[in-house]
Parts: structure tokens; C-alpha cells; sequence
């Protein structure tokens, strides 16, 4: 059994070793592009155009309504087609196609968006209004409320939330293996098929999935401790 999960030529230690790469860089980039569209679709929630608010919630009931292996489905079917109609509409006759890891990553941040606006929401509706009329008060503008007083208790009120929606991210990325994309999943799948151990490959893949998300909980319980400091003193 060692020397299939060896490295080399002989064993299949390096693939599964790439793999995880590969896991890790999806989920870190959809998590990243998840907090940024969490941060947007909460604006809308909270503004006070009724359009941005309908559009808004439409997009975290469906995303959250939806299986994620669905989203990925329909991004897999769908994107190229669309895609291709939009450049068509602007003269375009060649064919453009989009790769398993564009796909996959996508798929991905747009369920982590839905899941970070409502922690990001959340967060917002918990800091005292008196400190944002404070603000306002001493001639504050939006950027400078924001960044003054809003982020800094973001940070901590959201913190707990955004780690519970990264440990989600992460395990995701598992169901983008049916794209093709050679992330830890897939390649786990092929190890297995190919020698027919497969209880020796997934338990490998379990343990290397439960590395990343006790590194990630210690993370994030760090930062939590980092950004509650000064809750903690008041």
C-alpha cells in the first residue's frame, strides 16, 4: 500500500499531491470571488431600491434553494452557449469555449456569494445605528463610516460566519470532479479505479480533506481572536 501512495513514477502520491493544490487554488479563488459578490448582494439587500432588493433576494433563494451540484451542471451545459450568444450578438463567428477550472471555480463562488451575503447582512444589521449617526455626525462620509467604523466590526461579527462558509467552499470543490477538472476528488477516483483499492484512496482524500479544514478552523479561530480583542476589553 505505501508504494501506491509513493512518489514517482511507481506510486500516485504526486497526483493526489496536485490534486490537493488544485482543491486548495479553486476553493481560494471562489471563496475570494464569494466574499467580494457577498459584499455586493448585502449592499443590495439593505438598499433602498426595491429592484436591487428583489433582485437580490432572488439570487440568494435560488442559489440556496438550488443542489450545488445543479449550479455546476447548469454552468457546465450552459455557459459555453451563452457565451457564444452574447459574442454572436457583437459580430463574433468563432467559437469561444470556457475550461473545467473557469467552470468549476465559478460554479463555485457563485453558492459561496449566497451564503457570504447573508453573514455579510448579518453583520451589518449588528452594528448600532448610533455609531454609523455618529459618524455621520462628525461630517463622515460613506467610505470613511465604512471603513472607520462598519469593517472594523465586520470583520469581527462576520468572522465566525465567512469560516463556517470557507470549510463549505472547500468541501465543494469535490463535486466539480464531475467537470473533469483534476482537482483532489477526481484524481482520487482514478487512483482508485486504476489499482482497485479504493478504500486506500478515499480514506486518503478524507484525511487530506480533514488536514485543510482543521488548518482553516485554526485560521480562523486566530483571527477571530485577533479582531475580538477589543470587544473583549470593552
Amino acid at each position: 500500500m505505501g508504494e501506491l501512495l509513493s512518489l514517482g513514477e511507481t506510486g500516485w502520491g504526486d497526483e493526489i499531491l496536485r490534486g490537493a493544490g488544485m482543491t486548495v487554488a479553486v476553493a481560494v479563488l471562489a471563496y475570494v470571488i464569494g466574499i467580494v459578490v457577498g459584499f455586493g448582494i448585502a449592499g443590495a439587500k439593505l438598499s433602498g431600491s426595491r429592484i436591487a432588493r428583489g433582485a437580490a433576494d432572488g439570487y440568494t433563494t435560488v442559489i440556496r434553494g438550488v443542489p450545488e451540484l445543479l449550479v455546476i451542471y447548469l454552468l457546465f451545459f450552459g455557459m459555453d452557449p451563452l457565451i457564444q450568444a452574447i459574442a454572436g450578438a457583437f459580430g463574433y463567428t468563432g467559437t469561444l469555449r470556457t475550461d473545467a477550472f473557469t467552470v468549476g471555480t465559478l460554479a463555485i463562488a457563485l453558492v459561496s456569494g449566497a451564503y457570504s451575503a447573508e453573514v455579510i447582512r448579518g453583520a451589518i444589521l449588528s452594528v448600532p445605528k448610533g455609531q454609523i449617526e455618529a459618524g455621520r455626525a462628525f461630517g463622515m462620509g460613506r467610505v470613511l463610516i465604512f471603513r472607520r467604523i462598519l469593517l472594523p466590526q465586520l470583520m469581527r461579527l462576520a468572522l465566525p460566519g465567512l469560516g463556517n462558509v470557507w470549510q463549505l467552499t472547500l468541501k465543494d470543490t469535490a463535486l466539480i470532479s464531475v467537470t473533469g477538472l483534476a482537482e483532489l476528488m477526481r484524481l482520487t477516483s482514478v487512483a482508485a479505479r486504476s489499482t482497485r483499492e479504493p478504500f486506500l484512496f478515499y480514506l486518503t482524500a478524507a484525511l487530506l480533506y480533514l488536514a485543510m479544514t482543521t488548518v482553516s478552523t485554526i485560521a480562523f479561530q486566530r483571527a477571530e481572536k485577533v479582531y475580538g480583542r477589543g470587544a473583549e476589553r470593552a
